[in-house]
């Protein structure tokens, strides 16, 4: 289903915005492995770290997803579950070359439309930020290994594991964590990219989480397209209430994300 809340902000010039968009659940589908979960494809990892990593997921996730808590309680358990994940690999001594060949083996997979989109995007020479939550080294990976990365017109934000010199992974600074409820443009683009955005009026943000909104600044919405997606495992009618209030357009898993684009931007 497609849920069109803002019909006069539908129809965008291409030459004057740009895209900001969520990876996990939202370029991913909502049966892909998320980029967390890439990185510790169990067939490469040990397997008590893949259960310390599970036995979080079924802690903490159920609490992102819930809005019904308080913005601090839920800022308290996304900062403990995001570094407590991170320091799994550092615990558990990881390498790059098991980091690598993971992420080639997990089973990540583009939501309907996406791939199409990201590369009609590049054609259009349509900057895209991709700011995510996850692991930026699968993200990276991920769309290279589908010919849809594009290092002139995409920027990636994200958290990178970084490898000392023996390709070992070095311990994580959990204060520069980006998690679901900090998630940001500001402060992470660099000079060059900034500079290919400035004098863009639009942005069209795409996320699955109401979260992702805070992604452009408040002040920026009026001239922001604001696209959620309602993943299976979020759709109910509370949430659906809740992220037509929030967002432009809501869309449903099913629907083709490249063919509402076409719509959108002319």
């Amino acid at each position: 289903m497609i849920y069109i809340n803002s019909k006069n902000k539908l129809k965008i010039n291409k030459d004057n915005t740009y895209i900001l968009i969520d990876f996990d659940k939202t370029i991913t589908c909502c049966e892909s492995a998320d980029s967390w979960d890439a990185v510790a494809n169990k067939n490469i990892v040990p397997e008590a770290l893949r259960k310390e990593m599970d036995d979080l997921y079924k802690k903490y996730r159920p609490i992102e997803m819930d809005y019904n808590i308080s913005k601090q309680e839920k800022l308290k358990a996304m900062e403990t579950w995001y570094s407590q994940c991170m320091n799994l690999y550092y615990k558990y001594k990881l390498t790059k070359s098991q980091i690598e060949e993971s992420i080639k083996l997990s089973n990540v997979k583009f939501r309907k439309g996406v791939k199409d989109l990201l590369i009609s995007l590049h054609k259009q020479n349509i900057p895209v930020i991709i700011l995510s939550a996850g692991i930026g080294n699968t993200i990276k990976q991920f769309l290279k290994d589908n010919n849809c990365f594009f290092n002139d017109t995409m920027y990636i934000i994200s958290n990178f594991i970084e490898f000392d010199e023996k390709g070992n992974v070095k311990e994580f600074d959990n204060s520069k964590m980006i998690h679901t409820l900090n998630k940001t443009i500001n402060g992470h683009l660099p000079d060059e990219f900034e500079r290919k955005i400035e004098n863009k009026k639009y942005k069209i943000l795409i996320g699955d989480l109401i979260e992702d909104i805070k992604m452009v600044d408040k002040t920026q919405l009026d001239t922001t397209l604001k696209i959620g997606i309602l993943t299976k495992e979020m759709e109910n009618e509370e949430n659906l209430k809740l992220y037509r209030e929030n967002f432009d357009i809501v869309l449903t898993e099913e629907e083709n994300l490249e063919e509402i684009m076409q719509k959108v931007i002319h």
